[in-house]
């Protein structure tokens, strides 16, 4: 029981006659009679669930009219120390496993990040507004959004780190992945603070909710971002930039083809200096509408993605952060820690974790 809860009952004992105290008392008997019947049936079923997170989902399954998104205290979340260490194994097999894309695993465990959180919708009347806090992508439904195609990849390679810290929750570990990969890869330092709780799948978000990359609209990406996110024009851009300076995009998957820049490996500032430098043109296959860069036909740009090009606004923060890296990347870090807390408040002060490199 939290300070704060505790502070509650005891200023209710003090507040309540004996005879409303005694119903009180006997129905929050038979309440946590209850819950703890139904955690302990969760429990039989999934033995290796931790029971916080039993609790926690039985307390949602019972409808708490009252509930929100509230991040763990920090006496029930694990120490700074324990999360280092979580990275460290992420960050290690990123290097042991490297048999995907360009030799890496880390954009998609950005894009695995990306869109665990992006589900949010700060106008959804349901207790979670979507994003990352009851880790739902875990389960097939999330997983058989359209726009989320292929991120199964991306949740298994974390199975293993999970089987090693069981007590961290899917949505916790589904953050930490994209902040270890993008550090790793040359990125920035990103702000993380752990106390997601896993939920049921009724909490699942519904579909189109992700930015669909077929529109080429300024005024769609600010309704998602923006109107539906509660980004800045500024911070939607850098998001979307910085974001896809790494990785490619698969017919199989997406229906789009290629990577946007020639180190997708790397976290820079690189995708707005091609968007400015190139010709791009309108790619001429049976697959979806997109653009290739007209010089070597060998990197691509989505609809969206031209919207950052055509839209005036947009625009002068493209040229912003072509030219200034530094100031890219730190905002990037900004928009990143704030895409992955979306509807979540904290009790907890942000953590940031060293590289392997910066450990040896």
């Amino acid at each position: 029981m939290s300070s704060a809860t505790y502070r509650t009952a005891i200023t209710t004992f003090k507040h309540t006659s004996k005879s409303r105290f005694n119903a009180l008392f006997w129905s929050s008997v038979a309440a946590t009679g209850a819950i703890a019947s139904y955690a302990y049936n969760q429990q039989s079923k999934d033995p290796k669930t931790p029971i916080p997170n039993v609790l926690d989902k039985a307390l949602f399954g019972f409808g708490a009219s009252k509930f929100e998104a509230n991040a763990r205290d920090a006496s029930v979340a694990k120490t700074q120390e324990y999360y280092q260490q979580v990275y460290n194994a992420i960050a290690q097999k990123l290097i042991d496993v490297d048999d995907y894309d360009y030799g890496s695993y880390g954009p998609l465990l950005v894009r695995l990040a990306w869109h665990n959180s992006g589900s949010y919708d700060q106008n959804d009347n349901t207790n979670t507004k979507g994003g990352s806090f009851a880790g739902t992508m875990r389960f097939k439904k999330e997983q058989a959004d359209p726009e989320n195609a292929g991120l199964v990849k991306g949740i298994e390679y974390l199975r293993s780190i999970h089987e090693k810290f069981p007590e961290i929750s899917h949505g916790d570990l589904f953050t930490l992945g994209g902040v270890v990969a993008i550090q790793e890869l040359g990125g920035p330092k990103v702000a993380w603070r752990p106390g997601r709780t896993d939920l049921g799948e009724d909490a699942t978000p519904p579909y189109e909710r992700l930015p669909a990359a077929s529109h080429e609209e300024g005024d769609y990406i600010r309704t998602v971002f923006n109107k539906r996110m509660g980004f800045t024009d500024k911070e939607m851009v850098c998001l979307i930039g910085v974001g896809h300076s790494l990785g490619r995009c698969h017919v199989q998957n997406s229906g789009y083809d290629g990577p946007w820049t020639f180190s997708p490996t790397v976290v820079s500032n690189e995708f707005f200096k091609l968007l400015l430098s190139e010709d791009w043109r309108e790619k001429k296959w049976t697959g979806k509408r997109q653009y290739e860069d007209e010089a070597t036909h060998s990197l691509m740009m989505l609809p969206a993605d031209m919207a950052l090009k055509k839209d005036s606004n947009f625009l002068k923060y493209v040229k912003e952060y072509a030219e200034d890296e530094e100031k890219c990347l730190n905002d990037f870090a900004t928009a990143f820690s704030k895409l992955l807390e979306r509807g979540i408040k904290f009790n907890v002060a942000p953590m940031y974790f060293k590289t392997l490199d910066e450990q040896s």
